[in-house]
Order: structure tokens, then C-alpha cells, then sequence
């Protein structure tokens, strides 16, 4: 009989276990734990949106010349015969449900989530096909405090996960629509005049989405865009009022940043407010977290003209900036010498628990290896529940304040 083959996971997936040496897993609920704290903390309400969506909405969204709609996206059809995409971001399903679910009447709403996402794009290290990410939006504010409000939100994040240090704050400005309007042109005069010196995927950006050129890592490209007229040329009085609000304001709640004038969000409806927290210790993934103001995505999905800004943030990433610490150590095991006493044993399982104590009972195998089963689990008590002499037996091994408490328990327990 030939042995049945196991499928290998896929490719740009990864599998995660709890109490292993890397504690990746930990390090990933970690994550999750503090933006659901520091959230709330915020007035930011829990959102919901599905896995997949009609292709539609990120088409839309992202747009139909981008890379992620082109050459990322798992989009597929379904027995219905309808196009269904397996969401790449939040923003165009938070978006979408402020539209068809009425979300509207809790303007300004804001919302935070957290979950997979999917692109199709070469695997690397912090970056998987299969990604989690944390979001915040604010759906519904104009004013510069949102954008204020959530910068401080996400500085607060980093800070309470303790990977702030070397993590810097990168701001720009986009204008309003008639200063992103006027500076697109700009750019498009000069990169015209430097065309052959672009790279051919410049060149081809020059005719669909030229603000991405800015993006470019070739070195020929960077030389054009070097000699770029900026932005603050072609800002509206309001727009620079604005940005100096937002600025104000960061100021003012104690938020550190840097201006980076040549950061830029490449589709039409993002205005005024661009940002990403960068790190050099990831490598060439040193995004941590980015966002900005999308003014126009709402309108631009069916819906009435509602400014808006947000961020998201990899949790892959954040977990791999935050130390991998020591050992998992639960609170207490307990190790079953005596079948008898399993009755014992449950009730202190129970009261450790309750008592918010996290505790793993050992009771299968032999009664008498047991104990050096249990020895071998890293625990602050160590706890064997049998009989001497006939006698019911308990006894509580460890030191400390959680091996006091453990001891407490236990006792207080029978």
C-alpha cells in the first residue's frame, strides 16, 4: 500500500503555536490584546466586515490600474456566476458597510478591526499572502482633530507594545483636491521632460497614477524625482492651514514626527493628511503602520461626500519588533499521583482558575511518572495531589508571590 502524502501548506502561509521558543503565536495575541485595550481607550467601536466582498468594491477603492487589482487580488467566481474577491485591506469593506448598513447615522463613527488579508505577492520575511492586520477609521470627521486623534491613537499603540523606540513618525500632505490637482500636473510636466530617463515602470505610471513614481526604488527614477517640484508649492491656503492644524495638534499631545515631502497615497481620492511610522529594524519591510485621509472614497463607492481618514498596521510586523522573552510559564500544574484524588484534583483545577491563576492538570499515563511529566512543564508552583500513609496528600512546590497564591488556592480548595 503506498503511504498516503500529506499537502504541504501553502505558499505565503504560516502555521503559529503558543509556548514555542520563537512565541510567535503569543507575540501575535499580544498584539491583538493591546489594540483591543488601547482602542477603547479611544471610544473606537469593534467593526465586522466579511472575508470577501463583490470585486466591485475593491476596484473601486483601490483601483482597476493598480497593482493590487491587476496582479494581487484572489478574485474567483462563484456558483452564482458573480465575481467575489477575498478582501486585500479594510478600508473598502468598512467603507462599503458605512453605505448599504446605515452606519451613517453614527457620524463620525469611529470604527477599528482586526483579521486576515489576502494578496497574491511574492513572500518575504514580514510579508505573507495570507497577512493580519489592525485598522482604525474615522468616517465622517473633516476636521483636522480626527486626523490628530488618530495619530495619537496609533503612537499610543506603539508605545504600549513597547516597540516605539526607533519606530519615527513620517508626515505629508496631499492638499485638498485642487492642490493635488495642480502639483499632478507639475509633477507631469517634469516627468514628461526627464521621460528618458524613467524607468519603464515609471513610464507607465506616468500615464495612469504619476504620484507613484515618487515611490520608485530605482535609482534612475530617484534621480528625476530628486529635482520633483513638491507639494508646498501648489497647496490652497485652506490645505496649508490644515496640515498646520494637524501639525498643531500632534504638537500639542506630545507626538513626535518628521516631515517627508515626498510621501504620497497614488489614488485620486486620498487628500491633505499621508503618514507612516517606519523602522529600520525590518528590513526592507520598514512600514510599521500607514494611513491617511481619503476624502473621496465614500462618494467614489455610491455613497454622499463623507472625508475620512484611517490607518493599518501588519501584526506580523508588530510582533516581529517585540522581544520574544523568556520562557512560557504557566501559573501552576498539577500532577495526579492518585486516581482517587481526581476529585481533588478538578476542584483545585477549578479554584486556580477562578482565582485568575492559569493552571494544566497532568493525569494521563502512569500515576507514578506523573509528577516528573508535570516537573518537566514550566510553572511558577508545582502542585502533586495524591495519597501518604493512606492519607490524602497535597503538597506545593515553588516560590514567590504566584506560588503563594497558588498554595492559597489550592488549600482554600480541599
Amino acid at each position: 500500500m503506498s503511504r498516503i502524502q500529506t499537502p504541504r501548506p501553502i505558499r505565503g502561509t504560516q502555521d503559529m503555536l503558543g509556548g514555542t521558543p520563537d512565541n510567535l503565536a503569543d507575540r501575535f495575541a499580544h498584539v491583538v490584546d493591546v489594540f483591543e485595550r488601547v482602542r477603547k481607550l479611544y471610544g473606537f467601536r469593534r467593526a465586522e466586515v466579511p472575508v470577501f466582498e463583490a470585486t466591485a468594491v475593491f476596484a473601486r477603492s483601490l483601483g482597476e490600474s493598480t497593482d493590487v487589482v491587476s496582479k494581487e487580488m484572489y478574485t474567483f467566481e462563484d456558483r452564482g456566476g458573480d465575481s467575489v474577491t477575498l478582501r486585500p485591506e479594510f478600508t473598502a469593506g468598512i467603507a462599503r458597510a458605512y453605505i448599504t448598513e446605515g452606519w451613517q447615522q453614527y457620524a463620525p463613527l469611529k470604527v477599528a478591526t482586526h483579521g486576515p488579508l489576502f494578496r497574491y505577492e511574492r513572500p518575504q520575511k514580514g510579508r505573507y499572502r495570507q497577512f493580519h492586520q489592525i485598522d482604525a477609521e474615522v468616517i465622517g470627521a473633516g476636521e483636522p482633530l480626527a486626523d490628530v486623534e488618530l495619530l495619537c491613537f496609533a503612537d499610543h499603540l506603539l508605545r504600549e507594545l513597547g516597540v516605539a523606540e526607533g519606530v519615527t513618525l513620517t508626515l505629508n500632505t496631499l492638499g485638498d483636491a485642487a492642490s493635488r490637482d495642480a502639483w499632478r500636473d507639475a509633477l507631469v510636466a517634469h516627468f514628461e521632460a526627464h521621460r528618458e530617463a524613467l524607468s519603464e515602470d515609471s513610464v507607465e505610471r506616468l500615464a495612469r497614477n504619476p504620484l507613484r513614481i515618487l515611490d520608485s526604488k530605482d535609482a534612475g527614477d530617484q534621480a528625476v524625482v530628486a529635482t520633483a517640484p513638491g507639494i508646498d508649492d501648489y497647496l490652497t491656503d485652506e490645505a496649508a492651514d490644515f496640515f498646520e492644524k494637524v501639525t498643531d495638534g500632534l504638537a500639542a499631545a506630545g507626538v513626535a514626527w518628521t516631515r517627508n515631502a515626498r510621501l504620497v497615497r497614488g489614488l485620486d481620492y486620498y487628500r491633505h493628511t499621508a503618514f507612516e511610522f517606519i523602522t529600520d529594524r525590518l528590513g526592507a519591510q520598514g512600514t510599521v503602520l500607514g494611513g491617511g485621509r481619503y476624502d473621496g472614497l465614500i462618494e467614489n463607492m455610491g455613497g454622499p461626500a463623507t472625508p475620512a481618514v484611517g490607518w493599518a498596521a501588519g501584526i506580523e510586523r508588530l510582533a516581529m519588533l517585540l522581544d520574544a522573552g523568556g520562557e512560557h510559564r504557566i501559573d501552576a500544574v498539577i500532577a495526579l499521583e492518585d486516581d482517587a484524588q481526581v476529585a481533588r484534583a478538578l476542584a483545585s483545577l477549578r479554584a486556580l482558575r477562578e482565582a485568575g491563576l492559569s493552571a494544566e492538570l497532568v493525569a494521563s499515563g502512569s500515576p507514578r511518572k506523573r509528577f516528573d511529566k508535570a516537573a518537566k512543564i514550566p510553572a511558577h508552583a508545582l502542585v502533586s495531589i495524591g495519597q501518604r500513609d493512606g492519607a490524602p496528600h497535597l503538597n506545593v512546590r515553588g516560590e514567590g508571590e504566584i506560588a503563594a497564591r497558588v498554595e492559597a488556592a489550592v488549600r482554600q480548595a480541599g
